[in-house]
């Protein structure tokens, strides 16, 4: 095992999670309006789709056959439908009154499994980082070392969280977004309603044997 294989995968994991996508739009919300705890939970539920596709990527990288096209086609749909969920809501929400947030998440961790777990990009783009930061190394890249490379992956996983969280946590963060709250929440609506007709877009293909191969 050598040493840039090692800061490699650290790198990868950390960068993985600090690229902007739908969940952090979701974190921002639940962060800077329920506060650093309720996204702290978010991201520790997150926590398991990342460890769970950059397995796959360093399994793939290493040489191992992937799992196939059909089980992301319908996690590309089911997460396609459920983020068009999650953008309607912010849509539609009205102002709860009392100085509440306008979209509050009930079970911030459960909602963060389900994110990362049903991430359609997560695959691809893990296995794009790793392969950029990893994949330099592959003379050392054998299976007995995918339990380090796991297990350091892991390591940059909870820095770009504790990162992350603190970012939106801090009371400047915090200020903003309840002084421009609605447009926000409304805007990040539009977006996921995107996010949701590209997940669509992709997956259906597939799932309807449209998909050349």
């Amino acid at each position: 095992m050598t040493q840039p294989l090692l800061v490699g995968a650290f790198l990868a994991a950390l960068f993985y999670v600090l690229i902007p996508g739908p969940a952090f739009l979701q974190l921002l919300g639940i962060g800077a309006g329920q506060g650093r705890k309720a996204g702290a939970f978010f991201m520790m539920g997150h926590l398991v789709g990342d460890i769970l596709w950059s397995a796959l990527a360093l399994v793939a990288i290493v040489g191992a056959r992937t799992i196939g096209t059909f089980v992301f086609d319908l996690l590309g749909l089911l997460c396609g439908f459920y983020l068009a969920w999650i953008g309607w809501s912010a849509i539609t929400a009205k102002p709860k009154g009392d100085g509440r947030a306008l979209v509050m998440v009930e079970r911030p961790f459960r909602r963060g499994l389900i994110f990362g777990v049903t991430n359609p990009k997560g695959y691809p783009v893990a296995l794009a980082t790793f392969t950029a930061l990893v994949a330099g190394s592959a003379g050392a890249l054998d299976f007995e070392a995918l339990p380090l490379l796991l297990g350091v992956s892991f390591v940059g996983f909870v820095t770009a969280d504790l990162i992350l969280v603190a970012i939106i946590g801090a009371g400047a963060v915090r200020r903003f977004y309840r002084a421009h709250e609605r447009l926000i929440v409304r805007c990040s609506g539009v977006l996921f309603m995107g996010f949701a007709a590209q997940a669509l877009w992709h997956a259906t293909p597939g799932l309807l044997g449209w998909r050349k191969a």
